[in-house]
């Protein structure tokens, strides 16, 4: 029986905004609320230019079981006028047990696609913020307020050493930001910072990304056992590789084209996205999916579920390197 309590969600979400980070945790957030009122939720994602409107009505049409399910509808500022018509006609009347979020970057190039933030407004939807925090203080404000979610503290200090010493990836800072905040009494300062990042600006998680999704065999193990010997974090090694797998799978599947148009597409920078190109020359869709699903569980292996986190590490970057070369 579930907790009196557990409210299930709001049936209709709106996260908009192209910050990934921002994204997969409302993504995330909303999935967990809908688990505690009913622990046999399944989410159910898909991008809206992939799916029809019979398909999209499938996804959020009442279950014969009455099976509880979060559809989260990924790059809505793509949609076209029949699935845009179509979205909005079925996000009006949602079915009971169905929780619907509707991604949308806050763009789009049809009438329609740019239109679907505000009527999903005007339907009373959720909405999560999640833009890109392009100012250096709310940079600030995101590291102050994940040392609270973490249940920690920083100093102003402390926040500055840790946005010069990782830079403005949301990801690491994030994944800094708990780690500091488990390894300290819960207050995070400047003394901290650079005992924890000591030395770790020769080699990074992102140094071994690059080579594993490179194919680079010595190199990425050579660059993974100096980092761990300096002390940089599994998680960050895990997060690097996460982002240098997702932003592969985001690339590729734009397709090919100018890197300019494509990171006002995706939402990236001009060099990520030249730099991703060169990458997804020797991955295949099948191979990206299941590094997908091989970061994911790594993920998890590094923050406990692992008997052994540098074991884990080490073979995650050998099975990446090797479904590149499948």
């Amino acid at each position: 029986m579930n907790p009196p309590d557990a409210a299930a969600p709001a049936p209709l979400h709106l996260v908009l905004g192209e910050e990934e980070l921002l994204v997969e945790r409302a993504v995330s957030e909303t999935l967990t609320a809908a688990r505690r009122a009913d622990p046999e939720t399944e989410l159910r994602r898909a991008k809206v230019s992939d799916l029809t409107p019979p398909e999209l009505d499938e996804m959020l049409s009442p279950s014969l079981f009455a099976d509880s399910r979060v559809v989260a509808l990924d790059n809505a500022q793509e949609a076209g006028k029949e699935i845009a018509e179509a979205l909005l006609a079925l996000a009006r009347q949602p079915a009971e047990g169905v929780v619907l979020l509707v991604l949308h970057n806050g763009g789009g190039r049809a009438k329609q696609a740019k239109e679907l933030p505000t009527a999903l407004r005007d339907m009373g939807a959720s909405v999560t913020e999640c833009g890109k925090l392009t100012r250096h203080s709310e940079r600030e404000g995101f590291v102050r307020a994940e040392a609270s979610r973490c249940g920690g503290r920083i100093d102003p200090a402390a926040v500055s050493a840790l946005l010069e010493t990782v830079g403005n990836d949301l990801r690491e800072l994030a994944s800094s930001v708990s780690q500091l905040v488990a390894d300290t009494d819960g207050r995070v300062d400047e003394a901290a910072v650079r005992r924890y990042h000591q030395g770790k600006a020769e080699v990074t998680g992102f140094v071994v990304a690059e080579k594993a999704v490179m194919g680079d065999r010595a190199g990425a193990l050579e660059a993974l056992r100096w980092a761990l010997q300096l002390g940089v974090a599994h998680v960050l090694i895990a997060d690097a590789l996460a982002d240098a797998v997702r932003t592969i799978g985001r690339v590729a599947s734009a397709g090919g084209g100018d890197q300019y148009r494509l990171a006002r597409e995706l939402g990236m920078p001009a060099w990520k996205v030249k730099k991703a190109q060169s990458q997804a020359r020797g991955w295949n869709r099948q191979g990206v999916t299941r590094a997908m699903g091989l970061v994911a569980s790594l993920n998890a292996q590094v923050k406990g579920q692992a008997a052994d986190a540098e074991y884990a590490l080490e073979r995650a970057v050998l099975e990446l390197i090797e479904l590149r070369s499948g």
